[in-house]
């Protein structure tokens, strides 16, 4: 109101050179002013606005409110034309008016957001984004209205952009950065480039590895555009950043071959390999998938994720949530006879190492009479397709779970070479008829998956945001990883290039030892390692020493002689393996001592079964005088 009278007193110095007080002939100009801008400015929605937030939408609307505003304005004093009034006054005093208005409000969010030293003082860090794109520049504007970080500039390899500025902020070259953290005392790096290749996006985090700042990443490209981005946001580097590998892109037809218009069962649905199959799946528009989970709280949160997925991609999948053991035989028949799946995808398993080490028999019902369950099923009923999901700890184990993810393997590998198979001697109460083989049985073998449960990603951040010390079991400790997502599409293609009784291995890339990536998480966090030779590090890493059953490093095959596939990622092995018949007594043998808890039983049935195996306290050699170890040597 006071500003609507100010612009007209300026309208008539600059029109009539009048420095005093209004004329008397002037006062309609000013109650017109005063009274016809107010409306205008409500049914605008001026008073919503919030000033701290003003942006250039506010302002896109100031401006047009006062268009209309002077519109009206300068149409009244020409219909009307009152004595002694200019009409170029109708003109002038909305252009001062919206100067006047823009300035105000302009202010106002200058003074909330606390620009200048207040920021500085307030703010939790000192920041440099790199990437002057898109997403960057959406960032700088996501951070301006919060306190968090000081905006210092922005960092990118394209040298025509390199001494230029967005909205006040400077760019720098990459070339500098060293000298540019130094002189700004920069705390943090922002990697604001989600679009760049794996490749490069490692390089990148090698150079800032060696500098003093922490070192974040942005979300995806889809939680910018849809303006999801604030400092809550900012995530820690992923591992698979620092491995810089870039994933395979997925085969559609292979993809598509076992799961298109078909039903198909997941086991261990809620898993985090089974979760990510059954997301994988769902896209390939199957007629059904059914979700087979013993854990009621995963079934449920699978399912959900599941039924939100299919509204977002307009899928009409079926979904069939069935909560049971797969070693409830009862239970499994039930299901299967139900929903008839074309395929199945076994990821229902005891995974966690030490655990399944302290607890042999479980591991062995579970594991290995739980496969052992679900393979029945599908060959009774008919299914099409069968595909396990296997381990690298499978591979001369040296740990019960290894050792009976091989057994599995061999289990399936068995009933692959039979056209027929008499379950009789293994049921309590036989049927005492056979069952005919036309299923094909394949097997998936991988190692460390990003992200799941037991992952030592997510225990060394844990451990750093509670001030160290990072644990490392053993100083040589190695091990692959590979990204969930990654490792699902890969299974999906594996399984659907089987033939019968066929062991696949995904190409895992070059091991990681797990020290120097403990290292890097600390570097990359703006810390330092604290060791003999840096007493005044920040944060320690403790060699704790190897769990029960863990290994130095992993392998993937048992043979030397893979063979290449149609995929680049995938190989197939080739693995000896025992006919149905040779492997029945043992797996009796073994069954019985796995009720009775009889370890030392268990173990020398896994000695004599499983290549490579090592007992607690034992050695491989105590089999080499088995019948069953010269069948599987001689293939």
């Amino acid at each position: 109101m006071v500003m609507s009278l100010i612009a007209v007193w300026l309208a008539f110095y600059l029109r009539v050179d009048q420095v005093g007080l209004p004329l008397h002939e002037q006062d309609f100009v000013y109650v017109l002013a005063a009274l016809l801008f107010l409306p205008v400015f409500v049914r605008m929605g001026l008073y919503r606005a919030i000033f701290r937030y003003t942006g250039m939408s506010a302002m896109a609307a100031t401006a047009i409110a006062v268009l209309i505003y002077g519109g009206l304005f300068f149409c009244t004093l020409l219909l009307l034309k009152p004595p002694g009034i200019p009409r170029s006054i109708g003109l002038i005093q909305p252009l001062i008016f919206l100067v006047l208005v823009g300035v105000s409000r302009a202010m106002a969010r200058f003074w909330f957001m606390g620009d200048g030293a207040a920021t500085n003082v307030a703010a939790k860090g000192r920041l440099l984004i790199y990437g002057a794109g898109e997403a960057g520049v959406q960032t700088a504007s996501a951070l301006s209205a919060m306190r968090d970080f000081v905006l210092l500039g922005f960092v990118d390899d394209d040298v025509s952009k390199v001494g230029r500025t967005i909205n006040g902020v400077k760019i720098y070259g990459h070339d500098h950065l060293p000298a540019l953290v130094e002189r700004l005392d920069v705390t943090d790096i922002l990697l604001a480039i989600p679009s760049l290749n794996r490749l490069r996006r490692r390089e990148i985090i090698d150079q800032l590895q060696l500098l003093p700042v922490h070192v974040r990443s942005l979300p995806g490209m889809m939680d910018l555009a849809s303006g999801k981005v604030t400092v809550a946001d900012f995530q820690e580097l992923d591992i698979e950043d620092l491995l810089g590998r870039d994933p395979v892109a997925p085969d559609p037809q292979l993809l598509a071959k076992n799961l298109a218009g078909k039903v198909v069962l997941v086991t261990g649905a809620g898993g985090s390999i089974g979760s990510e199959l059954c997301r994988q799946i769902i896209l390939e528009r199957p007629q059904a998938l059914v979700l087979v989970e013993h854990n009621e709280y995963g079934l449920y949160a699978i399912h959900h994720n599941l039924e939100l997925l299919c509204k977002e991609h307009g899928l009409s999948v079926q979904l069939l949530p069935r909560l049971g053991s797969i070693r409830n035989l009862r239970r499994l028949r039930a299901i299967f006879e139900d929903c008839r799946p074309h395929t199945v995808y076994h990821a229902a398993a005891y995974k966690h190492v030490p655990l399944v080490q302290e607890n042999p028999a479980e591991g062995i019902l579970n594991n290995v009479f739980g496969t052992l369950n679900v393979a029945r099923v599908a060959m009774e009923q008919g299914v099409e397709r069968f595909v396990l999901i296997s381990t690298d700890k499978a591979v001369r184990p040296t740990n019960v779970m290894g050792a009976s993810k091989r057994m599995a393997e061999l289990v399936l590998q068995a009933m692959a070479g039979a056209s027929g198979v008499d379950f009789a001697p293994i049921d309590e109460q036989p049927a005492g008829r056979q069952t005919a083989n036309r299923t094909c049985f394949c097997m998936v073998r991988f190692g460390n998956v990003l992200g799941s449960s037991g992952s030592v990603v997510p225990l060394f951040r844990s451990q750093l945001r509670n001030g160290g010390p990072l644990t490392v079991t053993h100083a040589a400790v190695t091990r692959y990883f590979m990204t969930i997502p990654e490792a699902a599409q890969l299974v999906l293609q594996a399984g659907a290039m089987g033939d019968g009784g066929d062991v696949f291995v995904l190409d895992m890339g070059k091991p990681v030892k797990i020290i120097d990536l403990a290292r890097r998480m600390i570097q990359l966090s703006g810390l330092t390692v604290k060791d003999e030779a840096h007493a005044s590090g920040d944060i320690e890493i403790q060699v704790v020493g190897l769990r029960p059953g863990e290994k130095l490093y992993e392998e993937l095959l048992i043979g030397d002689n893979p063979e290449t596939t149609e995929h680049a990622r995938i190989m197939k092995a080739h693995e000896s393996c025992l006919s149905w018949q040779a492997l029945l007594p043992h797996l009796l043998t073994l069954r019985h001592a796995a009720k009775l808890g009889d370890d030392a039983t268990i173990h020398t049935q896994l000695l004599q079964l499983v290549s490579g195996y090592v007992a607690p306290g034992g050695s491989e050699r105590a089999c080499q005088g088995s019948t069953a170890t010269r069948e599987l040597a001689g293939g």
